[in-house]
C-alpha cells in the first residue's frame, strides 16, 4: 500500500483504492482537459470524478497498480493536496468574469499559484483571492488571503477551518499588485523561518503573543531585510 501522496495519490476510505487530483490552477479548465480528465476516468473505472473544494478535479477510487498509466494518461501536473507545503490557490472569477468583481482576483490567483503551489514550508499554507468584499474564496479561513476593494487589495493573515477554526486578520490595505506581492513574499519568508513544524500560521501567531506581538516582530523583520 501506498503512502498518502506517493505517486500523488490519497488513499481512500476503504484502505484499498486511491484518489489522484491534477493541478489545475484556480479551477480554470480547458475543455480538452475535462475531456482528458473523463477518458482517464473512465478507462481505468473510476468510481467517481469529484470537484473538490480546493477547485481541483479529483479522480477518484483507483487502483494502485494504475496509478502511473493514469498520471501518464493526464499527462498534467500533481496537484499539492497534502504534506507541508503551499496547496492549490483558490480565487473567484473577479473582474474576468463577475459582474461584481473588484479586482483583478483570477490573475492575481494564477500569479501566486506560479510562484508558490507545492513550495514546502514548515505547515501546510493555503491562499485565496477574493476580487470583492464577498470573499466568494473563502479568504477570511485563509493562511494568506487578498480581498479586492477600490482603493486595492487587503491583506489578511492567519485563517483557517478544520477543527480549530480561526479567522484570519487583517495586516495591510490599499495594495496595489506589486505591493501586495512583495508582502505576501516577507509573510511566506517570515513564516519559514519562524513557524514550528506543523505549525499553520495562525497558530504561529497565537503562540507569539496575538496578532499585535506578530505584527511588531513581522515589522522588525521587513525592516532588517
Amino acid at each position: 500500500m501506498l503512502k498518502d501522496g506517493e505517486l500523488g495519490a490519497i488513499i481512500q476510505r476503504d484502505k484499498e483504492t486511491y484518489a489522484v487530483a491534477p493541478h489545475i490552477p484556480c479551477g480554470v479548465v480547458t475543455p480538452d482537459t475535462l475531456r482528458k480528465i473523463a477518458d482517464t476516468a473512465e478507462k481505468y473505472n473510476a468510481a467517481a470524478i469529484k470537484v473538490t473544494s480546493a477547485q481541483r478535479i479529483a479522480i477518484v477510487g483507483l487502483k494502485e497498480e494504475d496509478l502511473e498509466n493514469v498520471w501518464k494518461d493526464l499527462n498534467m501536473d500533481k496537484g499539492a493536496a497534502i504534506g507541508l507545503c503551499v496547496r492549490s490557490v483558490k480565487a473567484c472569477p473577479g473582474t474576468t468574469f463577475c459582474k461584481r468583481g473588484i479586482k483583478d482576483s483570477l490573475a492575481m490567483g494564477l500569479k501566486l499559484d506560479s510562484l508558490y503551489h507545492g513550495v514546502e514550508l514548515p505547515g501546510k499554507l493555503k491562499m485565496g483571492v477574493s476580487g470583492c468584499a464577498n470573499q466568494c474564496a473563502e479568504t477570511c479561513i485563509k493562511d494568506i488571503g487578498l480581498v479586492g476593494f477600490t482603493k486595492g487589495w487587503k491583506l489578511l493573515v492567519g485563517g483557517n477551518g478544520g477543527a480549530l477554526p480561526r479567522l484570519a486578520t487583517e495586516l495591510a490595505c490599499e495594495l496595489d499588485d506589486q505591493q501586495a506581492l512583495d508582502l505576501i513574499e516577507k509573510v511566506v519568508g517570515f513564516y519559514r523561518e519562524k513557524a514550528r513544524p506543523h505549525q499553520r500560521l495562525g497558530l504561529m501567531i497565537e503562540r507569539m503573543g496575538g496578532f499585535e506581538e506578530f505584527k511588531k516582530v513581522f515589522e522588525q523583520y521587513q525592516t532588517a531585510k
